[in-house]
Parts: C-alpha cells; sequence; structure tokens
C-alpha cells in the first residue's frame, strides 16, 4: 500500500513539474527553431532544424547587452542596499525594545499588504519631483524599502539568544561590534535568501521599469525583450523567444546553484 503510495506521489509530482517546465521549454526550443517552425501544424515538439539567426539578430541589432548590464547593475546595487538596511531594521524589531516598536513593525508589515499599483502613481510623483526619470536612481530607490525583508530577518534574529548579545555587551562591546562581529556573521543563512528573493524581485519588477524608463539606453532587459515583439506592425516570435530565453537563463541559474537557499528562506522563522 505504501509502495503505491508513493509511486502516485512520483507519478503526480512529475506530471506537475512537466505541466511547469514545458514553458521554458518552449520557448528555449522556439528560439533556436526558423520562424516557419514556429507555426508548424502538427506541432513540432522537438526541432527538427536549428538556427541561430534570432540570437544573431538580438545581439547585433539590438541593445541587448545594453539592456542586461543595466538589469545585472541595478540588481546588484538595488540587493546590496536591501541587504543592509534590511538587516539593521530587522535586527532592531527583534532585539531592541523602545517606545513604538510593535505599532511601527506592524505599518511595515501591512504595507506587504498594500496593492503595488497603489503606490505607483505617488512613486512616479516623487522620482520625477527628484529628477530621477530614465536614471539608475529611479529604478534602485523605490525598492530598497523592501519590507518583507525587514520581516525575514526579524523573524530570524529572533532565535539568536539574548544571552549572547548580553554576555558580549558585559564584555565591553558596543552596539556595532555587537552587529558586526556577532549579529551579522549569524545572519548569514537569512540574508543569502533574502538576496536571491530581493534580485528576482528588482529583475522582474516589470511595471515600474515601464513607467520609469523611457530612452532605449537605460531599458532593462525584461523591459527591452518586451519592445521587441512590437516593431514594425508584426509580430517576431523567434526574435522574442530568444530574448525570453536570455532575460530567463540568468534567473533559472541563479535558482538552480542556490535552490537551498530558497528552500531555507521559505522555512525562516519557522516555530523551532
Amino acid at each position: 500500500m505504501k509502495v503505491s503510495v508513493t509511486i502516485l506521489k512520483y507519478v503526480l509530482l512529475s506530471a506537475f513539474a512537466v505541466v511547469l517546465v514545458f514553458p521554458i521549454y518552449w520557448m528555449l526550443t522556439g528560439s533556436i527553431k526558423p520562424s516557419l517552425s514556429l507555426w508548424a501544424s502538427p506541432p513540432e515538439w522537438f526541432p527538427k532544424s536549428f538556427t541561430w539567426l534570432h540570437f544573431d539578430e538580438l545581439f547585433n541589432k539590438k541593445s541587448t547587452l545594453r539592456w542586461l548590464f543595466n538589469s545585472v547593475f541595478t540588481g546588484l546595487v538595488a540587493v546590496l542596499f536591501i541587504l543592509m538596511f534590511c538587516a539593521m531594521a530587522g535586527y532592531a524589531y527583534a532585539k531592541k525594545k523602545f517606545p513604538g516598536h510593535q505599532v511601527l513593525f506592524f505599518l511595515v508589515i501591512a504595507t506587504m499588504m498594500m496593492p503595488r499599483q497603489v503606490t505607483l502613481v505617488p512613486l512616479y510623483i516623487l522620482i520625477s519631483d527628484l529628477g530621477l526619470l530614465d536614471s539608475y536612481g529611479g529604478l534602485i530607490l523605490p525598492i530598497i524599502a523592501f519590507p518583507f525583508g525587514v520581516f525575514l530577518i526579524r523573524q530570524f534574529v529572533r532565535y539568536i539568544p539574548d544571552e549572547l548579545l548580553q554576555a558580549a555587551s558585559m564584555d565591553g562591546a558596543g552596539e556595532l561590534r555587537i552587529f558586526g562581529q556577532i549579529i551579522f556573521p549569524l545572519m548569514r543563512p537569512a540574508l543569502g535568501a533574502l538576496a536571491i528573493f530581493a534580485f528576482m524581485a528588482v529583475w522582474n519588477d516589470y511595471i515600474w521599469q515601464l513607467i520609469v524608463l523611457q530612452k532605449d539606453s537605460m531599458k532593462t532587459l525584461p523591459l527591452g525583450v518586451s519592445s521587441l515583439i512590437k516593431e514594425d506592425m508584426s509580430v517576431n516570435y523567434g526574435l522574442a523567444m530568444a530574448g525570453g530565453a536570455v532575460a530567463a537563463l540568468p534567473l533559472i541559474a541563479l535558482f538552480l546553484t542556490f535552490q537551498k537557499s530558497f528552500i531555507n528562506g521559505i522555512a525562516l522563522g519557522t516555530e523551532k
């Protein structure tokens, strides 16, 4: 009986995995098929011929490398600031008692429930008044306020023993030394998970990128790829799939490399 249940479980999970992976497979194979093969009937589930023309056009006739640099630079800088601010805020909310700390933390959590569309207009007006449209600052500054990161770090730091901090304080360590030499190293599992979540959030923040960026040279990779299918009043699906593959591969590689950190990130904050 147990064997049958196990087999059924693996069959269902395998079928579910195939359904989820198939769009990625279709995009990757479509990027190396001739354009006519994309419309073949019945569909070519396995490519009968291969071509690199779509990638050649993507990199030689488009600003793809510039878009890729914009995405990577924006993501790395934003993640650096997110880790720094969330680490300090999460530590303060977890271990420090100050007037109104519970109310302030509740407000931080409440912002997680606020629809993204509600903040777009005020953020645009603010960024416009600061003169940061079509700039890296306009992309990075709004995402630095990352309430999920504060919550994640706070939940992790809560389980660091208070006795450890008290012993360091009795030995004469100040707040900066306690945070830098004791708390921060212990945060590394949480910070690794947060870095991945934050990078994905920045990379996929398509709506904000669409609003704040106008110049072609400042576009990010997702935004630039989406513009490929709108040229000449036609849709070049082969080129669009090639661009989608280039945009997706970094995140796929990131997930496969740090998938344990994803699991740890989901598990952080659970009762021990």
